[in-house]
């Protein structure tokens, strides 16, 4: 059931319900989450069971300021504190150390949890309402099957789940793709996942560099190597070999019900299924999973991705991308 997001009357009953452990489909600036009460383990069950979602993946827990994010928390330490300064409420995930006894089941049963404050309006209005009612945090993934892309806007949600959840429509999301995630719980500032927050302006917040995931790192959501992957096979190749591949005039080389997103081509051959991909790395990121579902629905069985410039403003598309093309490999 989807509902007006700017209707207070959908918030309180969207609040009502999670405060009662039932699930709510909610917008934020990255993707579409579903969403329960953190604190209640029985609740956040129901979040694995609908996604298919092993419960040892942990889920990040929407908070609406850094005083609910405080109680989640064992500890916020001077870089998680310097980060969620910087960049909340927006698309930034800090891990740190869990408080002993809450939230456990959010977590994956890991010692630690990821937090984020959103920045969509729909968000923030459904957590302080939430609050209202004692529930201090929402664990939200991504509101679709395990696995699969994530969701942009309502009518995504209410294609991956049955009719009766409760969705607030918050129109398309402004960012499009996950959070960063930086671990900050072992003392130096790891990042997990890239977003469209740049590794540069995070180090410039930090003062120091951001240093590459090792072994010790805490799972974190998102990040295994197969992952927002569409119902087509995605091939991600370079501008070179994809110029090579279309340039042959013969139709029967293609694949059938072949797509492709790409910077540089240009035209169709053989019903061809073209999409151009924005040159502008947020502009990109703000359409990628919407596009891919686009295509899913047209059909296609094939997806050709125009690989990502080298820049690291496009860090956070070049992962999702590839993620979802190691999924078929």
């Amino acid at each position: 059931m989807i509902l007006n997001g700017t209707d207070p009357q959908a918030i309180a009953s969207a609040a009502r319900a999670l405060a009662a452990g039932e699930l709510v489909a909610l917008p934020t600036e990255t993707v579409y989450g579903l969403g329960a009460r953190a604190d209640a383990d029985a609740a956040v069950a129901k979040i694995f069971a609908a996604k298919g979602r092993p419960a040892d993946h942990p889920l990040i827990v929407h908070v609406l300021d850094a005083e609910d994010a405080a109680y989640f928390a064992a500890d916020l330490p001077e870089v998680a504190r310097r980060l969620m300064q910087a960049f909340w409420p927006g698309p930034m995930t800090v891990i740190v150390p869990r408080a002993e006894g809450i939230a456990a089941a959010s977590a994956g049963g890991q010692s630690s949890i990821g937090l984020r404050c959103p920045a969509h309006p729909v968000a923030r209005a459904l957590l302080a309402a939430a609050r209202q009612l004692g529930v201090r945090g929402v664990a939200a993934p991504s509101a679709n099957r395990f696995g699969r892309v994530s969701p942009t806007r309502a009518a995504h949600v209410a294609d991956e789940f049955d009719a009766d959840l409760l969705v607030l429509d918050g129109g398309d999301c402004a960012v499009g793709i996950e959070s960063s995630i930086v671990d900050c719980s072992r003392g130096q500032a790891v990042l997990l996942r890239p977003g469209v927050l740049t590794a540069a302006q995070i180090e410039s917040v930090l003062g120091t560099p951001l240093l590459a995931p090792d072994a010790a790192a805490p799972r974190a959501s998102g990040t295994l190597a197969a992952h927002y992957a569409p119902r087509a096979t995605v091939r991600l190749l370079s501008t070179a070999q994809l110029q090579q591949r279309l340039a042959d005039p013969r139709p029967e080389t293609l694949p059938q019900g072949l797509a492709v997103y790409s910077r540089t081509a240009v035209g169709f051959a053989g019903g061809l299924l073209l999409r151009h991909m924005p040159a502008d790395a947020a502009a990109a990121a703000q359409q990628l999973f919407a596009v891919l579902r686009e295509l899913d629905a047209a059909g296609a069985r094939e997806i050709w991705v125009e690989s990502p410039p080298p820049a690291r403003e496009w860090d956070g598309v070049r992962d999702r991308l590839s993620r979802a093309a190691a999924a078929f490999e």
